[in-house]
């Protein structure tokens, strides 16, 4: 067995471990530490694929900021006024339609035929990548900023003392 696919089944369990214990976990706290150590191992795919980019930007991004604004949130809300209630009864059916997903998923996977590449993908140079990403997809890249923006406005005017007036 080749180390690289030793070392993605590795990565690969311990994010499924992760996202399963994103889902699993009664306490909040938990499962967004659950989440951060999926996002963790899904950038260490990334680095696996040679895509050091979307590496850095799934652990600053995603890893930290999305994270942080968890925990923010998490702080900021008043819990002791809303109801507190773990368990929802319509947990059963949310359990099958995961695992009805989950069977498709499986199901596809095991149908489709596989092309595998012999060569290595080769890397792209940070320059080019920064000049494709603020020339072609500007716009898009301007539209996340502001959708980043808005999030966190409506986290300040949430998080407000005196609450809705």
């Amino acid at each position: 067995m080749n180390i690289t696919i030793a070392i993605f089944f590795v990565i690969g369990i311990i994010a499924l471990v992760g996202a399963l214990g994103v889902v699993a976990s009664r306490n909040v706290v938990y499962s967004a530490l659950f989440l951060l150590l999926s996002l963790i191992m899904v950038a260490g795919l990334y680095i696996l694929l040679y895509a050091d980019f979307l590496a850095i930007v799934q652990i600053l991004i995603y890893g930290g900021a999305i994270v942080i604004v968890i925990f923010f949130a998490l702080m900021l809300t008043r819990t002791r006024e809303m109801p507190l209630r773990l368990d929802n009864p319509k947990k059963p059916w949310a359990i099958v339609a995961s695992l009805a997903a989950f069977a498709l998923l499986a199901t596809t996977t095991a149908l489709t035929h596989w092309k595998i590449l012999v060569t290595t993908p080769e890397r792209v140079s940070y320059q080019v990548l920064g000049r494709t990403l603020f020339t072609q997809w500007a716009v898009p890249f301007e539209i996340a900023s502001i959708l980043l923006l808005v999030a966190l406005v409506g986290a300040i005017v949430i998080a407000r003392p005196g609450g809705r007036e």
